[in-house]
């Protein structure tokens, strides 16, 4: 019986002193921990989280910002302005507004638009057939690009997968559509095109050019396929009323600042470069008039 009663002791001593000890240096830094958590708490303004949860919560960056925890914060403790959320658009602006107690500047609505009518299965003259990974960034780097113009599109839809909100599709032809309602203007889709072939613009300008060759006519022409691209010929720029068009290494710009979407240039271009969304309804207004 003394035996038993010895090899417990001997067992307690073995392993319950070292569990004790070890508990007890586990409650002591819990206690240290706990104390310190209130010492040196860092408090948070309720107006972020308030902030957060008004925002779409789409982690797009068009605010410049990482995230819309981000841009929240430094909303509160930054000054940062109220209006920088595109996908959140005017309404979020102003219920930040109202938050911060602060009125909220007016926000341009703009769109994405792709400045390039190829990059489809048929409209497209290709240098080489391309099958390493499927991105344009990637192939890019592959002796340039597998299309023969070196400013066009690449046609492997970085850009699709990039944004958010599903507003970009291919048509038939394999081209890629922007879809203006669905287009919040986050420039998601603007970062991921390896050729900087997509602008913002405001929404209520309708009229782009649709190229980005900086070809000479001759050769814009020949590697293009049956795309239209810009020859910068320089028409557009001497027919517009208000001269808000530049020809620059070959290519025509338009100044949105200046531009009253008239529509001239568009009817002007010898290669229809430049598209534009309302001509069917500047066409029916014009039949009416003379009606």
């Amino acid at each position: 019986m003394s035996f038993i009663i010895l090899q417990t002791a001997s067992l307690f001593t073995t392993i319950g002193i070292p569990v004790i000890v070890i508990g007890s240096l586990g409650l002591i830094f819990g206690l240290i921990l706990a104390i310190a958590s209130k010492l040196f708490e860092v408090q948070i303004d309720p107006r972020v989280a308030e902030i957060i949860e008004i925002l779409p919560g789409a982690n797009c960056g068009a605010c410049g910002l990482a995230g819309c925890a981000g841009y929240a914060d430094r909303i509160v403790n930054g000054g940062e302005a109220p209006n920088k959320c595109a996908p959140g658009g005017a309404a979020t602006a102003a219920m930040i507004a109202k938050i911060m107690g602060m009125e909220a500047e007016a926000m341009e609505q703009k769109v994405a638009v792709i400045h390039c009518s190829s990059g489809g299965k048929n409209n497209t003259k290709w240098k080489y057939a391309y099958e390493g990974v499927d991105s344009c960034k990637s192939a890019v780097n592959i002796a340039g690009g597998p299309n023969s113009c070196s400013w066009g599109c690449l046609g492997l839809n970085d850009c699709l997968r990039a944004c958010p909100f599903d507003a970009i599709s291919l048509d038939p032809n394999g081209l890629r559509v922007i879809d203006f309602d669905k287009c919040t203007a986050c420039g998601m889709c603007v970062a991921a095109c390896p050729r900087k072939l997509i602008h913002l613009v405001p929404i209520n300008r309708n009229v782009y050019v649709k190229c980005s060759s900086k070809e000479r006519g001759p050769d814009a022409r020949s590697v293009c396929g049956s795309a239209k691209p810009c020859i910068g010929c320089g028409i557009c720029a001497k027919k517009c009323p208000v001269q808000c068009i530049t020809v620059e290494n070959n290519l025509a710009r338009i100044d949105y600042s200046v531009c009253t979407n008239c529509g001239l240039c568009a009817t002007v271009c010898p290669t229809k470069s430049i598209l534009d969304l309302l001509a069917d309804m500047r066409t029916k207004e014009e039949v009416s008039s003379e009606a």
